[in-house]
């Protein structure tokens, strides 16, 4: 097997998100800090500070790999960016850390990189034989080839049918138990292969698509991190800052959809998507895997009580 790929990112909805976080509303500030909790390649973070010049960015990303990338390519903004290697859930911590005035925008754009989806050495492709793995911080414990090859058949239709919306469950899940007894399972294509040969190859969508889903949610517990992403949001967020959040996955969707709305309810957010912001048909064209991301945006209104955030306790204005 040849060398992976040459990275190729491009960041979806970034006009919108531009303009969501960029204040075009009266109310909103053009100077202070952004947080970019899931920086990739750097993508929407080069958007913006080319966008807001009086922008400041710290952008961090679990995924060593890509941040090296994203280095890279944000370099020539200096100390306008700062990066690091953090989780959604090692949010909270890094604000307390930082001590800074409390940020006016933050930015997750949740679910796998086209970057970790094109390279077959990182195990998230069915398309392209390679480890299965599918951590996106090389630090967690359990890969995909553990779940695989340890959990009971019962919890692997559990997790098919929960976190990737499989109905096949049930016999894949049973396929697997069976054949690993014979060999383990260690690549991706092998695990592929055998999801294909149990349900067929009929429709749209490879019939290995919503089981390569549901694992990678697992194995980097996908759903808890988004959870304790808004939780530090909603905690550290200056009042009149804007959170936004792009997501793929059906369920995803519906988590920020309820917190925003409960928020609201409870005097914390103004929702400025009443519905989700979605790819036009040019940005599709251009960039295919758009086509499902979904953009939910919300205020921090003026009255809502602070939560934990930074130490100094300033609101706004500029980087200390």
């Amino acid at each position: 097997m040849g060398p992976d790929p040459a990275p190729v990112h491009i960041p979806v909805l970034g006009q919108e998100v531009v303009a969501l976080l960029g204040g075009r509303a009266p109310s909103l500030r053009t100077s202070g800090w952004i947080v970019d909790g899931t920086l990739g390649a750097g993508g929407h973070t080069a958007l913006l500070l080319q966008a807001l010049p009086e922008v400041r960015v710290f952008g961090t990303d679990q995924d060593p790999e890509i941040l090296e990338i994203a280095r890279k390519n944000l370099q020539a903004f200096g100390d306008r960016v700062r990066i690091e290697r953090s989780r959604l859930s090692q949010l909270a911590h890094w604000m307390r850390e930082l001590r800074r005035e409390r940020p006016i925008g933050w930015l997750m754009d949740v679910g796998a990189s086209s970057l970790q989806l094109d390279r077959p050495s990182r195990g998230f492709s069915f398309q392209n034989d390679g480890p299965l793995d599918m951590r996106m911080d090389p630090s967690r414990e359990v890969s995909a080839s553990d779940i695989v090859n340890t959990w009971s058949e019962q919890d692997l239709a559990d997790l098919f049918f929960t976190e990737g919306d499989e109905h096949r469950s049930r016999p894949i899940a049973a396929a697997i138990c069976a054949a690993r007894q014979r060999v383990p399972f260690k690549r991706t294509g092998a695990l592929a292969s055998l999801i294909a040969d149990t349900v067929g190859g009929t429709g749209r969508l490879h019939p290995a698509t919503k089981v390569f889903q549901a694992l990678r949610r697992a194995v980097n517990q996908e759903g808890a991190e988004l959870e304790a992403g808004l939780t530090a949001a909603r905690d550290a967020l200056a009042h009149d800052g804007v959170l936004a959040v792009i997501s793929f996955h059906s369920g995803e969707d519906q988590v920020v959809k309820r917190f925003l709305s409960e928020g609201a309810r409870a005097g914390e957010w103004e929702v400025l998507t009443k519905k989700p912001a979605q790819a036009q048909y040019a940005e599709v064209r251009q960039n295919p895997r758009a086509r499902s991301a979904k953009l939910r945006a919300a205020r921090r209104l003026r009255g809502a009580s602070a939560g934990s955030g930074p130490a100094s306790g300033t609101e706004g204005g500029e980087r200390a």
